[in-house]
């Protein structure tokens, strides 16, 4: 009925409908509230653990702390090059995949696009075959792996920005490297066109210049400004002592007088903060005491808003004139310094410079400096140390690994001064890392003297500069061009746009056969391949070669080869090409099967290339194996250098184990040992068969009649069951071939590669030979007793000693353990079964 009360049940279905729909709408809201006020992902990532993101967080570190159009005075300041400007990266709406293409704001121009400082314009390519190769050649799909995304959240920069992009080119991989629209770079080659929008666009033929300021200039620093609210003392400060503020009164180089007696100025040289490191990566703390800053300093940067010059880097005029502090003349003297002099480092070598120019085609001095006129064309040896001192870095397994790259150097004039000096630019193969360093084209001031991620405040830098005509000189053979330059410069341009996207992982990560001296000396080999294969596959070539056997060309190209041939024996150092390096080059030849190139990181691979797994053998031995060959080589040396910060020390890097020393020495025996037996275990050639043939026959030839005289051998063929002669040679291959051949040749006398004085070698292999013949004695006196006394006959002693000397000299020349174990073994077999050795043994046991 109408007036009848709700039941029980129905009041309580009906509270139970009302509280499922208030629960309903608390949820909607709930999930309102989340969406409207949870933190969102952020356009850019924050990753506070990172150097990078400590960093950024200083104004002077950030782009819009210096006003995107400014001017300076043309007699105090020069540009760092015709076009200055920071790419930024266009959104996925914006760019197509498979088109490679950013936005550059224009922070300077040539005089004649001055209206388009401060605007954005559009950077690409030139539309034409190299370029279009190039970047075919890279484009990746971006895709982040668990790897990546665990390296990222440990304060590692990845190219996030970039992750779910397709087919993502070299220009995108550098705008979008970091986590923000921060890559400053010039531009060598820069051309405006309009294009179909009838908007202005740069092209560029090549990738550009990482670059750090807008403007240079030329400076004597005098002091700091004292502390004052105007120039107020930085709240960081290496070291216990305060410091003043990091504003500093510079005066500017007169070019009329050629001193620094011209305008005088304060420019702000920030104090960097403490990141993860525990130190800063660089401080203005004394830097007007500085010994490297004698010369001058050419100071990197731009105004800020107030108006003051603000130093983004900083460069020594002395480390880049063409005045060496010391010349070493003659190739012996030279190998000295590479391999032992180059980079010792006293305590009071912090803080310096030194320039050291080596020539073994000379013996006056100062002729050789001459030789480096304007345009000469060198390539560069990078390798940087480690940091020691009260804040010391450590090392990883005894090892002081460093850092390897190539670069590319050129003589040019200083537009300030008008004397000739180096323009170093390094090709950098870069791992990701904490401080955002990218790899790609770095100019010297970049990379080195950047006050955020630069290297040269904070640990000991070799530069070496080569000088070889066959390398850096062009060739023309009836107007087909050849140039190893560009060649290696193109194959370090694609390793290093790979390793901006980790070859689509986002990653590029450091193994023992992936790293920044593997991946550069793979760049290097394949360079060699390419050229090869040039030469070799044109006719015009090889007639041009035939016509003209006396050219100086031909000379010079003949010189290439032998280089190429060391080089590559040099990059493959056991005879075996590793299978990534082939399947890259086969595939940049256009002579592979169409499969894929790959990457190999496994412990094979990175034995195949030994010697070029640690960044300091490879330098050295990169830089002996072009001296070797006649090239004039210039180090550039730096130990800490601008700003005094008490708390940090030089070290040099090492060898694998290098931190493992005799006491009291600084000689460190396992890498030496280590070194020389990898070495000895290089695959023998034909050449090195037929000496070992020859060397067998030599010594049959002259063992035999002596022992038959002798009445010490006689043809004795014992019946024995052929498995036991099968155990014989066997144990003969073990011992005594190969632990002797080890022991007393290849542990005990450096391998020929490395041989500075053959003078030197022969008389510490004499001395060698000595312990070789009395070892046998003694082991049958001890250890194989049932040698004794055959092993104390005149005989036996004399043709022990020839095949010492034999087995020696057939090492020198091979440089192979095989080759001498398998003299050693055929002759102690022979002398076993057939010329009364094991009857000899057995009668005396």
């Amino acid at each position: 009925m109408q007036n009848e009360k709700p039941s029980n049940k129905q009041r309580l279905q009906q509270k139970t409908k009302l509280r499922f729909g208030m629960f309903v709408v608390l949820l909607i809201l709930s999930a309102i509230a989340v969406l409207l006020f949870y933190p969102r992902t952020s356009t850019v990532e924050h990753i506070p653990s990172s150097n990078y993101a400590i960093h950024k967080q200083q104004d002077f570190n950030q782009s819009q702390f210096y006003p995107a159009n400014q001017t300076v005075n043309p007699d105090l300041y020069q540009p760092v090059d015709k076009w200055v400007g920071r790419l930024v990266l266009p959104n996925q709406q914006q760019i197509q995949p498979g088109s490679d293409w950013v936005w550059m704001e224009i922070q300077h121009a040539p005089p004649e696009a001055q209206n388009l400082v401060g605007k954005v314009v559009r950077l690409e390519w030139l539309n034409q075959p190299e370029s279009q190769s190039y970047v075919q050649a890279v484009q990746q799909d971006i895709s982040f792996t668990d790897e990546t995304r665990e390296s990222q959240a440990k304060g590692i920069i990845h190219p996030f920005r970039l992750n779910g992009r397709l087919q993502v080119g070299p220009l995108q991989s550098l705008a979008g490297a970091r986590p923000k629209d921060d890559v400053v770079v010039t531009l060598d080659d820069g051309e405006l066109v309009k294009g179909s929008d009838n908007q202005l666009r740069l092209q560029i033929a090549h990738e550009p210049v990482m670059a750090t300021g807008r403007f240079y200039g030329l400076v004597k620093i005098l002091n700091p400004e004292p502390a004052s609210s105007q120039y107020p003392a930085s709240p960081v400060c290496p070291g216990t002592s305060s410091c003043p503020s990091d504003f500093f009164r510079v005066r500017h180089y007169n070019r009329v007088s050629g001193n620094f007696d011209g305008v005088e100025e304060t420019v702000r040289i920030p104090q960097q903060v403490i990141d993860t490191r525990n130190i800063p990566p660089s401080t203005p703390r004394e830097i007007e005491k500085s010994p490297a800053g004698q010369a001058g300093w050419y100071i990197y940067g731009a105004k800020n808003t107030q108006g003051i010059f603000v130093v983004q880097g900083i460069v020594p005029r002395s480390l880049l004139k063409i005045q060496p502090q010391h010349v070493v003349l003659g190739q012996q003297p030279g190998l000295t310094y590479i391999k032992n002099q180059n980079w010792q480092i006293a305590p009071q070598d912090k803080g310096t410079i030194r320039t050291v120019l080596l020539d073994p085609t000379t013996s006056q001095s100062q002729i050789t400096a001459s030789n480096w006129q304007e345009g000469d064309r060198a390539i560069v040896l990078h390798n940087f140390g480690g940091i020691g001192g009260k804040k010391s870095e450590g090392s990883t397994a005894y090892t002081i690994t460093g850092h390897f790259a190539f670069g590319l150097a050129q003589v040019v004039r200083d537009p300030i001064t008008k004397e000739l000096q180096f323009a170093i630019e390094y090709q950098q193969i870069y791992a990701n890392n904490s401080d955002g360093i990218i790899a790609g084209r770095h100019s010297w001031a970049d990379y080195m003297g950047n006050l955020q991620w630069g290297w040269a405040a904070t640990r000991p830098i070799s530069d070496v500069l080569i000088k070889f005509a066959p390398v850096t000189q062009d060739y023309n053979f009836d107007g087909i061009k050849l140039s190893p330059v560009t060649e290696f410069q193109r194959q370090l341009q694609i390793m290093m746009a790979r390793y901006r996207t980790g070859d689509g992982t986002g990653s590029a990560t450091v193994t023992p056969a992936t790293s920044c001296v593997q991946d550069a000396s793979q760049a290097l080999y394949i360079a060699i391949q390419v050229i090869t294969q040039q030469v070799a596959s044109n006719p015009t070539i090889q007639q041009w070669l035939s016509n003209h056997p006396h050219d100086p060309q031909t000379e010079r190209f003949g010189q290439l080869v032998r280089l190429s041939s060391d080089l590559q024996r040099q990059l493959t150092p056991l005879g075996i090409v590793r299978a990534d390096w082939k399947s890259h080059a086969d595939y940049l030849t256009g002579i592979g099967d169409g499969t894929e190139p790959f990457q190999d990181r496994s412990p094979w691979a990175a034995l195949t290339s030994w010697r070029t797994m640690v960044p300091r053998q490879a330098h050295d031995e990169i830089a002996a194996l072009f001296f070797r060959h006649g090239a004039k080589l210039w180090f550039l040396r730096t130990n800490q250098i601008g700003g005094e910060n008490p708390d940090i020390a030089p070290v040099a890097p090492t060898l694998g184990l290098g931190e493992i020393t005799i006491p009291f020495t600084n000689i460190a025996p396992i890498p030496i040992l280590l070194n020389r037996l990898l070495a000895s275990l290089v695959v023998p050639e034909i050449r090195d068969w037929l000496v070992a043939g020859i060397t067998v026959f030599i010594y049959s030839a002259i063992a035999l009649p002596l022992g038959w005289c002798s009445g010490f051998l006689s043809w004795c063929f014992t019946s024995t069951n052929p498995l036991h002669q099968l155990a014989i040679a066997l144990r003969v291959i073990i011992t005594p071939a190969i632990v002797e051949e080890l022991v007393f040749r290849v542990l005990l006398l450096p391998h020929p590669l490395e041989v500075i004085n053959w003078y030197g070698w022969t008389l510490w292999a004499g001395f060698i030979l000595l312990l070789f013949i009395l070892y046998h004695p003694l082991n049958a006196k001890t250890l194989y007793q049932v040698g004794f006394p055959t092993f104390f006959h005149p005989i036996f002693l004399t043709l022990t000693g020839l095949l010492g000397l034999c087995c020696t000299i057939a090492y020198a020349l091979t440089g192979s353990l095989w080759a001498i174990v398998l003299i050693h073994w055929i002759v102690v077999l022979v002398w076993l079964l057939a010329l009364g050795g094991k009857e000899k043994l057995l009668i005396s046991h």
